[in-house]
């Protein structure tokens, strides 16, 4: 379809228009209904399965269901609005006759709202769809922030104020056995756990101490700590102050803890102070002593929080 008109050169032309009086526009498949019903099946199948997602993901299903089911729900919500902007949507091309290349101001108004309502005649005319439509869409932002806030964990509350390092604690490595004063050569390390809790996962985490021997004779890490580190077996919490990754990486040669995460380093024999990185604070010492057959335990536990500051700590 298109008009001509006369222009004063003489020629004709033709321009885009936007009839929406033209019924025939309207509906531009054969059977709208059944059409709408199809695309209204696919919304409400994304809409339920964006709520099972939810549900899958605060029940912490087998990992396959979480991709199966977001899956169906986006492909769902993705044919839908597919379908709904290639078959219930007006159809062009659209043309009108025009008498000038330069609109005035009324006529800019009126094709502006032209191209507005073209839009919105198929939103009102299927509140429906457009019910469903948003409705998935709305759940499926919720549970989209769920993984979010999962993965901030808990607060951490007081758990980095104790651990389960008491007075007289024998100290164990991760399979439960005792550490006598000859496991460790000078420049040793190993991670140990206070005894009954090596295999307690829930508090690990906390408990995790390194022990490096780092000499051979009594070692004065700081003013105070005279008798913390004897023949040279010195301990301090394995929790890095910075973000909390596990510092397990040993330089021998300049007695240099490091974090393998950002790579702060921590001088050993200057009571783990940190020498470079973005740790802020000393890794805790935690102070030793041998009894009388040879095996370390703790004089007491450690004297301050663990770990990374955080706004809940005193």
């Amino acid at each position: 379809m298109s008009d001509e008109f006369e222009t004063p050169s003489g020629h004709g032309a033709a321009v885009t228009s936007l009839p929406f009086d033209d019924p025939h526009l309207q509906e531009p498949v054969r059977h709208p209904r059944r059409t709408e019903a199809v695309i209204g099946i696919a919304f409400l199948i994304g809409l339920l399965a964006f709520a099972l997602f939810g549900a899958v993901y605060v029940q912490n299903w087998p990992a396959w269901t979480y991709g199966l089911t977001l899956g169906i729900g986006m492909l769902s919500v993705g044919f839908g609005m597919a379908a709904w902007g290639k078959y219930l949507m007006p159809q062009g091309p659209f043309v009108e006759p025009r008498e000038s290349h330069e609109s005035s101001e009324q006529e800019r108004q009126a094709a502006l709202a032209s191209i507005v309502d073209r839009g919105g005649v198929a939103i009102k005319r299927r509140k429906v769809l457009g019910g469903l439509l948003g409705g998935g869409l709305g759940i499926f932002g919720i549970v989209a922030l769920f993984p979010l806030l999962r993965s901030l964990g808990p607060l951490p509350g007081k758990t980095l104020l104790r651990t389960n390092w008491r007075k007289g604690s024998l100290l164990v490595d991760v399979n439960g056995r005792p550490v006598h004063r000859d496991d460790l050569q000078v420049g040793g390390i190993m991670t140990v756990f206070p005894a009954g809790f090596e295999n307690n996962t829930q508090d690990q985490a906390v408990d995790q101490t390194v022990l490096i021997r780092a000499q051979t004779g009594n070692l004065v890490t700081r003013p105070g700590r005279e008798t913390w580190a004897p023949e040279g077996y010195v301990a301090y919490s394995k929790v890095c102050t910075h973000a909390g990754c596990p510092v397990g990486l040993y330089e021998q040669q300049l007695k240099l803890l490091v974090c393998p995460c950002h790579q702060s380093m921590f001088n050993v024999v200057g009571g783990a102070w940190p020498v470079f990185g973005p740790a802020p604070r000393p890794l805790p010492q935690l102070p030793l002593y041998f009894d009388e057959n040879g095996y370390l335990h703790s004089q007491t536990g450690y004297d301050q929080a663990i770990g990374p500051s955080y706004y809940e700590r005193e």
